[in-house]
């Protein structure tokens, strides 16, 4: 189950890992097209702006000229000098002067008719008045903008302020206030385009299902861009060809740290952690026979790791890992207060009984575990010298400070044996500077009595070793009544091994125990 529902997790992750970066860059080059096409309609409109402006600073400066003129009105040189400022004034199509409310002449002349002049529309900050919608005669009923400053009135073309090259499809407006439009190009919405204007700001940009629209304002002024939605396709397609890749690369990293770190919660790594954190290690026990009487003196600690599953996972398998990733340590911890739970009651009836637990390297040199061993011991009314420690060799490298961590537990009561003496690095030398208590012969060695293989001679020399420095004897493997025999004759005192038991959970071993306790403890 616990598989499942790693591997489900991951590729859900996965392909939220996948979908949410392509997301982004899909909605992110979708914003900055928008955002920079946006930004292309205000530079547009800009220019619209600065033409309009253009335009109406002119006109004004014509009006302010033909104000100045101290002439008689409507005389022969007036109107010449009338004619002269339109003909010299670009963004104005006529002029002409007012009184008493009727166009009295312009720049053509003196009016016969009768012309009405009603106030204007809009005045501008400049005192100007402005009207959006004339139809004069003189435009021959097409639209103008009047322009008008005490007695004088300008007639503007209104492209006078729209006068920008543009796209065909972009539709602009320039208007004056929030309704009062100047001029138009390419046929905008009037509808959209009132709307736009009464929500007019510094800066403005709306967004519509089938267009864009932006604004800008400037000294009274709005200039109101509307583009085709579909004009962004091009500008998509280059910022999708920027963020596509990024949005892939990123999509490939979270897909990448998903399957790494999938593979490591799958992995014996991962698994392991995990084991450590749910406390799924317990503890069979390897009994120790006194070769001369066949009583079981004892027992070797060997972790066992059941998974949730019900499967086993051998030693040699998770050991190594555990080592690498050092989780040796709360994995000690735990085999130690396995033996408490298990052992106490066995451990307070018989004082001769003890549990040997095997610690790692790194224990060994650093002497953590005799407090860890200390404080689960503390009331347990279990002996120190009812646990005894085991090694290999390799926990013996740095001999100094094997030396201080062997010297400390044999202090507290605690003896000390070297495991698996003969695989590894230990030599003679070593084994004399280190206050062991007993020697274990490999079961590789044990393996070879009674043969002609060319390790069998190694056996003996080792029983020797250890006879030489007063060391106990514990032979490992034992499977045969001829290795045990050989073993006895040569006075070695203990051996462990399929000739007597196999590790055994706990309530097995305590019957197996009990069957081969010696007689003073019955």
């Amino acid at each position: 189950m616990r598989r499942k529902r790693i591997i489900i997790t991951s590729v859900l992750v996965a392909v939220i890992g996948v979908a949410a970066p392509l997301s982004l860059a899909f909605y992110l080059s979708s914003v900055r097209a928008e955002q920079g096409e946006q930004e292309r309609l205000r530079l547009l409109a800009g220019y619209a702006l600065e033409r309009a402006h253009r335009s109406i600073a002119s006109a004004s400066m014509a009006l302010r000229s033909a104000d100045a003129l101290e002439l008689a009105p409507c005389s022969e040189a007036h109107v010449q000098q009338l004619r002269r400022i339109t003909i010299t004034t670009r963004s104005i199509d006529d002029i002409g002067y007012v009184e008493n409310g009727l166009l009295k002449c312009t720049s053509n002349g003196i009016e016969d008719e009768r012309i009405a002049i009603t106030p204007a529309d809009f005045t501008l900050d400049n005192g100007m008045g402005l009207d959006f919608n004339l139809r004069p005669v003189v435009s021959g009923g097409k639209r103008m903008v009047g322009l008008s400053y005490r007695a004088h009135k300008v007639l503007i073309d209104p492209v006078r302020f729209s006068d920008v090259i543009v796209d065909n499809d972009i539709q602009m407006a320039v208007a004056i206030g929030k309704g009062g439009v100047l001029d138009t190009l390419h046929h905008p919405d009037p509808a959209l385009v009132n709307t736009l204007l009464a929500g007019t700001g510094a800066k403005g940009e709306l967004a519509h299902e089938d267009s864009i629209h932006a604004m800008l304002y400037r000294d009274g002024l709005t200039a109101v861009m509307i583009e085709p939605r579909s004009k962004l396709s091009e500008r998509l397609r280059r910022e999708q060809l920027l963020l596509l890749p990024l949005g892939l690369l990123m999509a490939a990293f979270i897909v990448g740290i998903v399957v790494w770190l999938s593979r490591r919660r799958l992995s014996l790594r991962g698994e392991l952690e995990t084991a450590v954190e749910r406390r799924e290690f317990f503890v069979h026990y390897q009994p120790i026979i006194a070769l001369d009487t066949g009583v079981c003196v004892g027992a070797e600690a060997l972790i066992r790791w059941r998974r949730p599953d019900g499967s086993m996972i051998r030693p040699d398998l998770f050991i190594p890992v555990a080592e690498e990733a050092e989780l040796i340590l709360p994995i000690t911890d735990q085999v130690i207060d396995c033996v408490i739970a298990d052992m106490r009651a066995a451990l307070l009836a018989d004082r001769e009984l003890h549990i040997a637990i095997n610690l790692c390297a790194s224990d060994i040199e650093t002497g953590r575990v005799l407090d860890v061993l200390e404080r689960a011991l503390d009331g347990t009314g279990i002996e120190a010298q009812q646990i005894w420690l085991e090694a290999t060799e390799r926990g013996f490298i740095n001999v100094e400070a094997a030396r201080a961590t062997i010297e400390k537990a044999r202090a507290r009561g605690h003896a000390v044996a070297i495991d698996d003496f003969g695989t590894g690095y230990s030599s003679l030398s070593s084994l004399q500077n280190l206050p062991l208590d007993a020697l274990k012969i490999d079961k590789s060695f044990v393996d070879t009595i009674g043969t002609d293989a060319a390790t069998s001679s190694v056996t003996p020399h080792i029983i020797a070793m250890a006879r030489t420095l007063n060391m106990l004897i514990v032979a490992e493997g034992i499977e045969t009544q001829q290795q045990a025999d050989y073993l006895l004759e040569r006075k070695v005192e203990f051996g462990q091994g399929w000739l007597f038991a196999k590790a055994l959970p706990a309530a097995e071993f305590l019957t197996f125990y009990r069957a081969r306790r010696a007689p003073s403890s019955t």
